[in-house]
């Protein structure tokens, strides 16, 4: 792209008006027209990215048992996510409380939880993760605790089903421990990003677990009965927040990953996890969800590449000089795309309906502009990306 004017005409651009492939375009008559159309839309598959130096592996984050509030035993939960769902990875997140009038995990109960997600882990075929959800108020009342190995204890503080600011800093903290807040924009069970301190911002949130969409105040996969100002994805990001993404079932009845076929709204649709990462175990799993290096769908699967000058999802980065940010993306859901929307700085910036596509930005709006994707799929399904964040080069 070597147009000097290019920047002074337009805030953005694509591939197709590079050098060659107007001189392509312009290059006259061509007895194989087919031929030469290849040849112009080489040119600007040149521009893409190699491909992508990860796997993707799906999973789900979010489930009960009877060991709180839910029906399955843990082994039916287990061999449900990895034998029907057929997913790669999971955890299993029943209540710190038990459920009500139960007996709470604490002691022999979460040293059950430990062996079984033990027994079912099998690095290479299907990876558990060690987890529990845990009652945080006043910051976040619902959160999972994720933990990168099989071994770690719960988080007791003071109070239980309560957290200090001091404690939700020191967990925020720790590498082995991954926190992720889910039905943040409700009443009861929500938090507030415009009032919370930014330094207590969790690096993940739970942007849809059927039903419950998180992404911003209306958004349309949302079907619950209470939503609240303050409490949705693009709340926390517009503060600032270096928030990435997932989805999850949130399921209390072993319909983890699989439709519902009852429901005619977003509620047929699972929340599923994909992760990018190397190998399907434990420690890199952990260490994607912990990078942001993650995205969440709705039922299915979904795959998807998301970079800006090849930095993945989930990465910051600063520009080393003025560039044209090459922003690209590659996306399967296995069926049409409806829309892919460009969201930067939490607004719709474009929508294209097109799997794959790279689009230069060449307007830095402010000292850090974020962006992220939103896939909708013609059979009602959707994808959200964690974000990439470009700080402008100084001076």
């Amino acid at each position: 792209m070597k147009n000097p004017e290019r920047k002074i005409a337009k805030r953005y651009d694509t591939p197709n008006r590079c050098e060659g492939f107007t001189k392509r375009v312009y290059s006259g008559s061509r007895d194989d027209r087919r031929a030469l159309y290849d040849e112009i839309f080489a040119q600007e598959r040149s521009f893409y990215p190699p491909k992508s130096e990860y796997n993707i592996y799906f999973g789900e984050l979010h489930g009960h048992t009877c060991l709180s509030d839910g029906v399955p035993t843990v082994d039916e939960y287990f061999t449900h996510l990895r034998d029907v769902a057929k997913l790669d990875f999971g955890a299993l997140t029943d209540h710190d409380h038990g459920g009500v009038g139960k007996p709470e995990l604490f002691g022999e109960l979460w040293e059950y939880i430990r062996s079984k997600a033990k027994e079912y882990n099998h690095p290479g075929k299907f990876t558990t993760i060690l987890a529990y959800e845990r009652d945080s108020y006043p910051w976040y009342n619902n959160m999972i605790v994720y933990y990168g190995n099989h071994e770690g204890q719960m988080l007791r503080g003071k109070t239980d089903g309560e957290i200090t600011r001091e404690e939700l800093s020191e967990y925020l903290s720790r590498q082995d421990v991954l926190l992720v807040p889910h039905d943040t924009y409700s009443l009861e069970a929500g938090c507030d990003f415009m009032s919370m301190p930014e330094n207590l911002f969790t690096s993940l949130i739970e942007v849809y677990a059927r039903g419950d969409g998180a992404e911003y105040f209306g958004n349309p996969y949302n079907v619950e009965t209470t939503q609240c100002e303050g409490g949705f994805w693009q709340d926390a990001l517009k503060r600032g927040a270096k928030m990435g993404c997932i989805a999850a079932s949130d399921d209390h009845a072993l319909k983890n990953g699989v439709d519902l076929c009852e429901y005619d709204d977003i509620r047929r649709f699972p929340g599923i996890t994909g992760v990018l990462a190397k190998q399907n175990t434990l420690e890199e799993i952990f260490a994607a969800l912990k990078a942001r290096r993650c995205y969440g769908f709705t039922g299915g699967r979904v795959y998807m590449d998301f970079r800006i000058d090849g930095h993945y999802m989930g990465e910051e980065y600063t520009e080393e000089k003025e560039t044209d940010r090459a922003i690209y993306w590659n996306i399967d859901g296995g069926c049409e795309i409806k829309y892919v929307t460009l969201v930067k700085n939490c607004r719709d910036y474009m929508k294209i309906r097109r799997n794959e596509q790279m689009i230069f930005d060449y307007k830095a709006e402010n000292d850090t502009d974020v962006y992220y994707l939103r896939a909708e799929f013609c059979d009602g399904r959707c994808a959200w990306s964690s974000p990439v964040w470009v700080n402008k080069i100084k001076g």
